[in-house]
């Protein structure tokens, strides 16, 4: 039987669409629920000034090499305020309602990229304009191809509210409905190259804000919901979980790759879509540079430390969790000294953390202790000599982004914040040659209460002498052998 094109495209339509039901139930069942996304919405809807509009469009597809991309992952605005996690999207958020040509009332408009049986047999299901009304709630939801044709005055909002675009989304040339067709559209439709002089440090002369939606969704965003936190609860013991199996089958002779693999190899075991962040496994020396991803260093030396910072990330939510180890699981005298005094500034700090204390307050502490700590141990001549071996931050929000959005000034309830302090001790440094190599940063995640925190890490031991007896244990990745890898001879 020969088929043309139209005959084979409804064939493959109704074979697919019968496939996708079938799967259907197939999905995980702990994502966020478009009550959530709703509700965000209407949060977001509140904060918004009289007479504005809301737009956010979703992540680009970003290319890896030739014809091979990037795994996909939505903008993190727009997931969360939508759940949508295909590309090609822009989404319209009104504060007042609206009427359309029919007399029908909407304050949200949300077009997506369109069914089409051929691409999803290559790359995977769509929901469309009616998988979006039906699974996600938002019922004003129109295919991409409508935004081009869809009347919307711009000008009559007092403000137009979008993140500024970075010029860095491929056009397909001959697709009206990919991303950069849509932001092209979207530029037409406000006046944005008009106005495009008035977005920078100018005093705006229109009605183009691209300021203000950063710090209302960090208001949002910087304060777990419930549901949130229900999910960050399990990306953070996710990842203690990869940092104790770790400790376990530590040894010398592994390669910081090795290394990387068991963790991720646990994230995946409980079905973590991602990591967070690109894991950061450094051994010795490498351990100093703040985000070392190269993980290639092929045999780690029972004298050295390990410090790895990973995070899972679950169901869009991600961890941040560092732990620092000795290979032969003792510390030695220098490594057990500088390990502890970090332990001791974020012990600290953590038990300043409550509602109504500051970030400043916190990072003053924990700096102020690392630096008599220096002073005490000859690194330093005294606890106010400026130096480097503590060169970053104490604490940042973490959520849909490792570094989430969020005010930081004081801490609020349901804020999740991490706590990080660090010595780094690079090879030349100025100071006994003992020292050189060591750095050690211990994170950890924590949730604000009403009255205190919560340590969301607490699986994953954190004091030397809690390490040191975890790395006793045997681990069951002792077992497990691969032949040699031989190449040519």
């Amino acid at each position: 039987m020969k088929l043309n094109i139209k005959t084979f495209t409804i064939l493959m339509a109704f074979l697919l669409s019968g496939f996708f039901v079938a799967q259907s139930q197939e999905a995980p069942t702990d994502f966020l629920s478009s009550e959530f996304h709703k509700g965000r919405r209407d949060a977001l809807r509140a904060k918004l000034p009289d007479n504005s509009v809301a737009i956010f469009f979703a992540n680009p597809i970003r290319n890896r090499a030739n014809d091979v991309d990037f795994v996909y992952h939505q903008d993190p605005d727009l997931y969360y305020l939508t759940g949508y996690r295909e590309p090609h999207a822009v989404l319209l958020v009104f504060k007042e309602n609206q009427t359309n040509q029919n007399g029908d009332s909407y304050n949200e408009i949300f077009f997506v990229q369109q069914r089409n049986a051929f691409q999803e047999m290559w790359t995977g299901r769509r929901l469309g304009d009616k998988g979006v009304q039906d699974k996600l709630g938002i019922l004003n939801a129109y295919n991409g191809a409508e935004f081009e044709k869809y009347d919307i005055d711009f000008s009559k909002f007092s403000k137009v509210l979008f993140y500024d675009f970075k010029n860095d989304v491929r056009d397909n040339p001959g697709d009206k409905t990919d991303l950069f067709s849509l932001i092209t559209q979207f530029k037409a439709k406000v006046g944005y190259e008009a106005g495009a002089k008035s977005l920078g440090t100018e005093p705006q002369k229109n009605n183009l804000d691209v300021r203000a939606l950063n710090d209302i969704m960090g208001e949002l965003r910087g304060i777990k919901t419930p549901e949130e936190l229900d999910l960050l609860r399990k990306a953070v013991f996710i990842s203690t979980v990869g940092q104790v199996e770790v400790m376990k089958a530590m040894k010398p002779g592994l390669s910081e790759t090795e290394i990387q693999g068991i963790h991720e190899f646990v994230f995946k075991k409980y079905g973590s879509e991602y990591e967070g962040y690109p894991s950061i496994v450094g051994a010795g020396n490498n351990g100093c540079i703040l985000h070392y991803i190269e993980n290639h260093k092929p045999h780690i030396e029972s004298k050295e430390m390990v410090l790895m910072d990973l995070g899972a990330e679950y169901h869009g939510y991600t961890a941040d969790v560092t732990r620092t180890i000795p290979v032969d699981g003792k510390f030695s005298t220098e490594e057990k000294a500088i390990y502890d005094l970090v332990y001791k500034a974020q012990e600290e700090a953590i038990q300043m953390a409550k509602p109504g204390a500051t970030f400043g307050q916190l990072s003053a502490l924990a700096r102020n202790i690392i630096n008599e700590g220096l002073a005490e141990l000859g690194i330093i001549s005294d606890a106010s000599e400026r130096h480097m071996y503590y060169p970053h931050g104490l604490s940042h929000h973490i959520g849909l982004d490792v570094h989430d959005k969020g005010p930081y000034n004081k801490l609020e309830e349901n804020m999740v914040i991490t706590v990080e302090p660090g010595i780094y001790i690079p090879e030349g440094s100025k100071c006994d040659k003992k020292w050189w190599g060591i750095a050690v940063r211990i994170e950890d995640d924590i949730l604000i209460t009403k009255d205190g925190y919560e340590l969301l890490s607490a699986y994953a031991p954190r004091t030397s002498e809690e390490i040191e007896k975890l790395m006793a244990q045997p681990s069951p990745l002792n077992q497990f052998r691969l032949p040699n890898l031989k190449g040519n001879k």
